[in-house]
């Protein structure tokens, strides 16, 4: 079943999440958004002076981590973890601006897979930036930490979305400095996406000094990617994460 597809606008490249589910992070799933990301890198012609845009399909942007599918398995839990790290040394080293167009709830992972976009587009109708973790008895990764600390400049803001489980309209992300725009529907949400990334386009920066200069801007995740902090059970098996190499190119 297909889980996300890729279209190209001249210089813009178009990733959906498909279907009307809550778009869970399972392997399968992260595997396909990083095969759209790899078939990108591999068209040398595009890679200066492109965008790539994400959205989704649906209520929600990506709810997090697929736990059904994980089950009580540290391996599985651990698989994902190691997947989406993956996944977000890909975006960091990306060589292009990246934006997000969330046209509905983007929580816990999805959160942070939403924030490792370089710009966020919000639907303020419906949806919100959630860390549901304090809510639901989970520790925080440290590299979800990183991302956060990166993305979110006020420190009280920061305080409330991980202590307090606060839950962030796209009207209070905008105020909080955290995304870009709020839209009035989904449309528009994905209307204001593509004419910033025709913005970003004819500014003509080439993509190896972008993902450069974003690896170092970014440099505090990509410190943490390497350390797998994602349950207790697996940290007390002393199992060892390799740093995500595979096609980042960090």
């Amino acid at each position: 079943m297909e889980t996300c597809k890729l279209e190209k606008r001249g210089k813009l490249f178009i990733l959906t999440l498909t279907g009307e589910d809550e778009h869970r992070l399972n392997p399968t799933r992260i595997d396909a958004i990083r095969s759209a990301l790899n078939q990108i890198r591999s068209d040398s012609s595009s890679l200066s002076g492109s965008v790539l845009i994400t959205t989704a399909h649906g209520k929600f942007f990506s709810n997090g981590y697929d736990l059904a599918w994980a089950g009580s398995s540290p391996e599985k839990i651990r698989l994902m973890s190691y997947k989406l790290r993956e996944l977000v040394a890909d975006l960091i080293s990306f060589p292009m601006p990246t934006v997000a167009a969330i046209t509905g709830h983007a929580c816990a992972a999805g959160m942070i897979f939403a924030l490792c976009h370089d710009y966020i587009v919000m639907r303020k109708d419906r949806g919100f930036l959630y860390m549901s973790e304090m809510d639901i008895g989970l520790k925080i990764p440290a590299w979800f930490m990183a991302v956060m600390s990166c993305k979110i400049g006020d420190a009280r803001v920061l305080r409330d979305v991980v202590l307090k489980a606060r839950k962030l309209t796209a009207k209070q992300a905008v105020e909080s400095g955290i995304i870009e725009a709020a839209m009035d529907s989904a449309e528009e949400t994905v209307k204001g996406a593509v004419e910033l990334g025709e913005t970003l386009v004819k500014k003509g920066w080439k993509g190896q000094v972008y993902s450069e200069n974003r690896k170092e801007l970014y440099r505090k995740v990509i410190d943490k990617l390497g350390v797998d902090e994602t349950t207790d059970d697996v940290k007390n098996q002393n199992v060892a994460i390799a740093t995500p190499t595979s096609n980042s190119k960090m």
